[in-house]
């Protein structure tokens, strides 16, 4: 593969040092191509090229960012293939599952937002003091920092850029350094829609993005990423009095009653569990299990387990990839031998042996149970596909386990009685709460958390909202 560069008002350039570092494949361990090993220099000229285009891409009006944005969205489309191809090579991820559920919400979302950078809304214009008449202006921020994972390296790059682009923002992003080849992509693809130095994409390890964020330009710094970097943002942005928006990790409760039809219960939740190896916030990975059903729930998520398969993006009945990095395996891995003696592997915990994959970063489907609610398991993100269950007796009960987490992404809540789903819905302390299904989203409806999982919302209009600042103006009218 040619070697990945910055892109950067306008243009594919290298690091200033020349510097380079190996992108490695999840699924062979191997490397396949190098990406700039960017310094904070690189990000100064990022930043520079933001401001000047801001200058202009700022005056644009809403129609014509949602044109720009269309064709960005027709433009993916079209070239689906590669982006696939991009992603799937840089992540591990199967191909067939790639291109039919991350593939058109990515699409979507910036059709979304182009339409959505048309109906802002705020107060109505009037009299709210004698003489004198008042209006809100929604105003874009100006250039904005972001930082995007590497578990969904093209949708959460799309999450941030589309809205903020709407809105009428320039961008400096830096992807994850062990996934940039989509954003890179994405950034060359979109340039012939947008100005030069509208949206730039920096590579690099940690230090890029501490130069990114500790930059005096940007005045909002966005990041999906872990709760540690998270802090580190927000402590960092504070120097400078930056606006933050930060989506961390999550630690989903599955709450399944004994109400509930076990069978199809644990085929989504075995669904929305490994789906992407468990490398999601929002991953169905943690479930409470009623007493009544709590053994015939835990004996139809192992036989889950035993028949989902991990293996080679080729491989189209893989249900999941490798995991992303040595250093990520390590940690599931390790996270499943270190369980105390009273915890049950009912299924997986081992490497799987993949053929063609022998340096990949594989991990078999797990479920753990017996598990009590201080377990490590049980309180620290895996980010894997491992699946813990807990017994519960009563509904108190589960919603005391439930919210007793650091994180408040998700949850979701399995249970015929409609009047307890809308109990559950107002007891549990998560940003999005899914009743009887486990993971979908919208482009219309916002994805957020609370606690340490962080603020702001991604998605909706309430997105687009994060992305810009608001302005009363005042006019006096009397004699």
């Amino acid at each position: 593969m040619t070697p990945l560069r910055n892109f950067i008002d306008g243009a594919s350039v290298d690091a200033a040092s020349a510097a380079t570092y190996d992108v490695v494949n999840p699924a062979t361990g191997r490397a396949y191509t190098t990406a700039p090993a960017s310094d904070a220099e690189d990000v100064d000229r990022a930043m520079r090229a933001a401001e000047r285009a801001f200058e202009t891409w700022g005056e644009t009006t809403p129609k014509e960012r949602q044109e720009a944005l269309l064709r960005i969205a027709q433009a993916i489309e079209d070239r689906a293939d590669d982006f696939v191809r991009a992603e799937c090579e840089n992540t591990g991820k199967p191909i067939g599952i790639t291109t039919d559920e991350e593939m058109p919400p990515s699409v979507d979302e910036f059709r979304f937002f182009a339409g959505a950078a048309r109906v802002l809304e705020g107060k109505s214009a009037g009299e709210y003091l004698k003489d004198h008449t008042s209006w809100i202006r929604r105003e874009p921020i100006g250039v904005v920092g972001q930082v995007t994972p590497w578990n969904y390296p093209l949708m959460m790059a799309i999450w941030k850029i589309a809205p903020a682009l709407a809105a009428g923002n320039t961008i400096v992003l830096k992807p994850s350094d062990t996934t940039p080849a989509s954003t890179v992509l994405l950034a060359e693809v979109a340039a012939e829609f947008l100005p030069a130095g509208v949206l730039n994409v920096v590579c690099g390890d940690r230090s890029a993005g501490r130069a990114l964020v500790e930059h005096k330009t940007p005045q909002l710094v966005a990041i999906t990423g872990s709760v540690r970097a998270g802090m580190e943002v927000a402590a960092s942005a504070a120097t400078d009095l930056k606006r933050v928006h930060l989506e961390l990790g999550g630690k989903a409760p599955v709450v399944v009653f004994d109400d509930a039809d076990v069978e199809a219960a644990a085929a989504a939740i075995a669904g929305a569990g490994y789906f992407n190896a468990g490398q999601d916030c929002t991953a169905a990975t943690r479930v409470l299990a009623g007493a009544g059903i709590h053994d015939d729930l835990v004996a139809a998520l192992a036989e889950q387990a035993r028949k989902t398969r991990t293996g080679l993006p080729d491989d189209p009945d893989v249900a999941y990839g490798a995991l992303n990095n040595p250093d990520q395996l390590a940690r599931v891995a390790g996270m499943v031998d270190r369980l105390p003696d009273h915890a049950r592997i009912e299924a997986g915990g081992t490497r799987p042996t993949v053929a063609g994959g022998e340096g990949g970063y594989f991990y078999d489907a797990t479920v753990v149970s017996g598990l009590r609610q201080d377990d490590e398991v049980v309180q620290n993100e895996i980010f894997g596909p491992v699946i813990t269950v807990q017994r519960f007796s009563d509904e108190a009960e589960a919603v005391r386990f439930a919210n007793d987490v650091q994180y408040g992404l998700s949850s979701s809540v399995w249970t015929k009685d409609h009047a307890r789903a809308l109990r559950m819905s107002k007891r549990l302390d998560f940003g999005v709460v899914w009743i009887n299904t486990h993971i979908p989203f919208v482009s219309e409806m916002p994805h957020g958390g609370f606690k340490h999982s962080g603020y702001g919302k991604d998605l909706s209009m309430y997105g687009l909202e994060d992305y810009t600042r608001v302005k009363h103006v005042m006019s006096y009218h009397g004699e």
